[in-house]
């Protein structure tokens, strides 16, 4: 198995695209040295970058669509708080306190299916805003927006548009039925053709298998994705999923390194749930990712810039906006 482990390594540092059966195989591989070979891939491709983002919850619950995973659906009796977009003045303020903090990205994410035409253009006025006094790179993340609308963002001065993908194409169906896959690969689509680079990902501990989470990985290399969010469910009580075991660090390290074979050069991110685990993602951080979202998340509490910063430089990283 260590003599396969390091074939695999060996035709991906020199540019080879793993299939599905060898990603399946490779999950089956002693953890440590598995972390350590794709270590070693994302020291190739990524060098000691480390692209590092905050979030917001510019508008909150009420959801017209039942992702079993989401407090903020409408369907289900979760305890968070309801609240329409926030103002240019709110969303401003939160993007000066992150830049001031050394954070460079900073993403605004909206509760819903989609903004309306109303709330797209108000809050095109508050990202113009923010770049206009913050040094500080604009992401967002509004639902199924078509390519006229990404346009208005793009030229409002956001540079990136994230859509998770959450999982397998065939597992995807158990997760939500109020809207498909399809719909948000052609919205990811459609920012592209706005000009806009785009982050999309997925949750594990959703009940799917490692194939799921390979087939998943595997449509984000097809798609061009570069920026790749790995969340581990926090199981939120009132939704469907509210009973599911929770992974362990060691399932979240081997997702990481399985993650980094089939996408070398992306930075995988880690994101929700990451305050679960005790090392804070820390060997994660060693097995191939090299990304994540710092502060608060969007229901759930998550890690202070200050900390994960010290992290950060403990293992050598350079923390920063990578890429578009």
């Amino acid at each position: 198995m260590k003599e396969k482990l390091e074939l695999f390594k060996k035709s991906v540092l020199e540019g080879y695209q793993i299939n599905k059966e060898e990603a399946l195989e490779l999950a089956e591989t002693p953890l440590e040295e598995l972390s350590q070979a794709a270590d070693e891939i994302r020291q190739r491709f990524c060098g000691n970058q480390f692209d590092l983002c905050t979030i917001i919850n510019g508008k909150s619950g009420k959801c017209s669509e039942n992702c079993k995973y989401c407090a903020q659906s409408s369907f289900y009796p979760t305890d968070v708080e309801s609240y329409p977009l926030l103002g240019t003045e709110e969303l401003l303020k939160q993007a000066e306190y992150n830049r001031k903090r050394g954070v460079p990205r900073y993403s605004i994410v909206t509760s819903g299916k989609k903004l309306s035409s109303r709330e797209v253009e108000q809050v095109c006025e508050s990202i113009r805003q923010i770049r206009k006094n913050v040094d500080i790179s604009v992401c967002v993340s509004f639902g199924l927006l078509n390519e006229e609308e990404f346009w208005k963002v793009k030229e409002a001065g956001a540079a990136r548009v994230h859509n998770n993908l959450e999982t397998s194409a065939n597992y995807f169906p158990s997760v939500c039925t109020t809207h498909t896959q399809e719909d948000k690969i052609a919205s990811l689509r459609a920012a592209e053709k706005a000009g806009l680079s785009i982050c999309s990902g997925g949750i594990m501990g959703l009940g799917e298998s490692m194939e799921d989470r390979i087939d998943l990985a595997l449509k984000l290399r097809e798609l061009g994705v570069r920026s790749v969010p790995v969340n581990m469910l926090n199981p939120i009580p009132g939704t469907p999923y509210e009973n599911n075991p929770r992974l362990t660090e060691e399932e979240m390290c081997r997702i990481v390194a399985v993650f980094r074979f089939i996408l070398p050069e992306a930075f995988i991110r880690l994101a929700g749930g990451r305050g679960l685990m005790e090392d804070q993602g820390r060997r994660c951080f060693q097995s191939g990712a090299n990304a994540a979202i710092t502060g608060d998340m969007l229901t759930t509490a998550g890690i202070t810039i200050q900390k994960d910063l010290e992290m950060l430089k403990e293992l050598g990283y350079q923390a920063g906006a990578c890429g578009r």
